[in-house]
């Protein structure tokens, strides 16, 4: 029986109220179970707050005033008494839960009706648009109960926040499927490759764990990329890898390149699997400089000076983010791809072929020019030999040396120890040689100058486990219109209360909590052990490098890693 988005949205209310992961598994694992395989995916996607997969770039597109106007429409108050209501809830849900529409026309809707509808909105764009959107919603919230009501107005506002993942679902997969987690893995496993939770969720339903067999890497699909792991010794590294590539290791922006000759058509993605192909014209015509009808390039983007070929810091690369005049920023940035990996061709997956292999087929496939470029790397098995290229590619500018075992297979996410970055845990001036990439847990409302600002400090941390535990508390590094910016960014992931999950006490308190969505690069002077913050260790003098937009919350520094950092640093 299709499932009604009424029977959805008590599903909704039961996870946000639970806490225990144990608990919202058991409930995530009923609700799979209900639903019929052909509308999975979309009760999948609807309950982790989305239209699609990541790298499907479904957005809503509705700012917190669009849902206003539409609510003021179906109310028949006025947007500013709606805007007045919402600023004392703090939370559209909480407001729509409560607020009484006079022109109601009740009607029962299916979870797929409902999806379909939000697609349409979604989908809707160019002129007008704005508006079409807004009586879209109307019309819908007229229809369905307060319960509906309350999450659907969260959905399009990209506010959900039931506090789970992808991850959390293959646990309730798993469960169904087992009646434990062991096939926790193996889920994970096909979504390292083909990273859409609704899509593997449907296999499992219609065949069994058996559905992830049809399930292989696809050019435009990103595949999660790998990621290096930590170790400070040259003698530990060829100790634990022996045979070794050591590449340089560039200040860029990692993206995945996806080509396809027969649709014409090339696509980028970053790090967090988000699509951002617009930002890179140069590579349109990349047809001509490959050898082949297919390929998923792994790569680092980097701006150059044209007359030296130097190499550009990353702020300078990420001026591309912004939309606007890209041609012009082409134009006096130039790009330039570095790659160092490729995991598909002509439709073979090439994940489990060692690195040498790789690297083989790599330079069989892209024919020489100035815009893509096969990196080089050194082949070593000597701990001296890969001092001198890292200290050698330190001295020329780059971030140092990613080592990588020559037999290795690519293995996607932090896993293994088939890539390694050298980070050694204090430098010759007795600092922090090594920045960790925290997330922002909330902030604290400023002091003189900077009360103009409405942010003074924020506080940062990483996850331990199932919390998020704080690190440091950081005021400096910033310039005013980085406070400016920062204030602006974080007023979208505001929240009313701490979450429970937040291990944050006393003092360091936050004024403003918020959700941990925003990643950014912090230097110390050294690690020391701390009763104030809930990690038991905490970073001394802390102080902003810069902000990782190119980053997502999952490629933070583990808890593992700062663990390791302590160990070295004897903590």
């Amino acid at each position: 029986m299709i499932m009604q988005f009424i029977e959805f949205a008590k599903y909704l209310q039961k996870l946000e109220k639970i806490s225990s992961r144990l608990l919202i598994t058991d409930v995530l694992a009923e609700l799979i179970g209900k639903l019929e395989p052909t509308e999975t995916s979309k009760g999948i996607y609807l309950v982790l707050g989305q239209l699609g997969p990541d790298f499907a770039n479904k957005e809503f597109g509705m700012a917190v005033k669009m849902v206003i106007r539409a609510i003021a429409q179906g109310t028949g108050k006025s947007i500013e008494e709606v805007t007045r209501e919402y600023k004392q809830k703090g939370d559209l849900g909480l407001l729509l839960e409560e607020m009484p529409f006079e022109k109601e026309k009740r009607k029962s809707h299916s979870l797929t009706e409902i999806y379909d509808y939000l697609l349409l909105i979604a989908e809707d764009s160019g002129f007008g648009s704005q508006e079409r959107k807004v009586n879209k919603l109307s019309e819908i919230l007229l229809e369905i109960s307060a319960t509906e009501r309350k999450y659907i107005s969260r959905m399009v506002v990209g506010k959900l926040r039931l506090g789970f993942s992808a991850k959390t679902i293959f646990d309730a997969l798993s469960q169904m499927q087992s009646g434990n987690k062991t096939l926790r893995k193996e889920l994970d496993s096909v979504f390292q490759i083909y990273p859409d939770p609704g899509l593997i969720t449907t296999a499992v339903k219609e065949k069994g764990m058996a559905g992830l067999k049809d399930i292989k890497v696809k050019v435009g699909v990103p595949v999660v990329p790998a990621l290096c792991q930590r170790l400070n010794e040259y003698g530990e590294i060829v100790e634990k890898m022996h045979d070794v590539a050591v590449e340089r290791k560039y200040d860029g922006t990692r993206l995945q390149i996806h080509f396809n000759r027969l649709k014409n058509e090339v696509k980028t993605y970053t790090r967090n699997l988000e699509e951002n192909s617009w930002m890179f014209p140069e590579i349109l015509e990349m047809g001509k400089w490959i050898k082949g009808d297919s390929v998923i390039l792994d790569c680092e983007a980097a701006g150059y000076e044209r007359k030296t070929g130097k190499v550009l810091p990353f702020q300078v690369t990420m001026t591309r983010k912004r939309k606007h005049n890209i041609a012009g920023a082409a134009e006096s940035v130039p790009m330039r791809f570095f790659l160092f990996d490729i995991l598909s061709k002509d439709g073979a997956d090439l994940l489990s072929k060692p690195y040498f292999e790789r690297r083989e087929i790599l330079a069989e496939s892209i024919i020489p020019n100035e815009v893509i470029v096969v990196d080089e790397f050194v082949r070593t098995s000597d701990p001296e030999e890969v001092e001198r290229q890292h200290k050698k590619y330190l001295s020329e500018g780059f971030e140092g040396a990613v080592i990588k075992m020559w037999n290795g297979k690519y293995l996607p996410g932090r896993q293994g120890w088939n890539w390694v970055k050298i980070k050694e845990a204090e430098g010759n001036s007795g600092k922090l040689s090594d920045t960790l990439d925290l997330v922002v847990l909330g902030y604290y409302f400023g002091r003189g100058k900077r009360v103009g600002f409405g942010i003074g400090a924020f506080l940062v941390g990483l996850k331990k486990g199932d919390f998020w535990v704080s690190l440091a508390k950081i005021g400096t590094g910033l310039t005013d219109e980085e406070f400016r910016n920062l204030k602006i960014n974080l007023e979208e992931h505001k929240l009313k209360e701490k979450p429970i999950n937040f291990q944050v006490e006393g003092t360091l308190l936050a004024d403003v909590w918020v959700e941990p969505k925003i990643v950014v690069e912090v230097a110390a002077d050294e690690i020391t052990k701390s009763n104030v913050h809930a990690a038991g260790i905490a970073l001394r003098f802390p102080r902003l490098v810069r902000f990782r937009e190119d980053k997502g919350v999952g490629q933070a520094t583990t808890w593992k890693e700062v663990e390791e950092i302590a160990k070295i640093s004897k903590v």
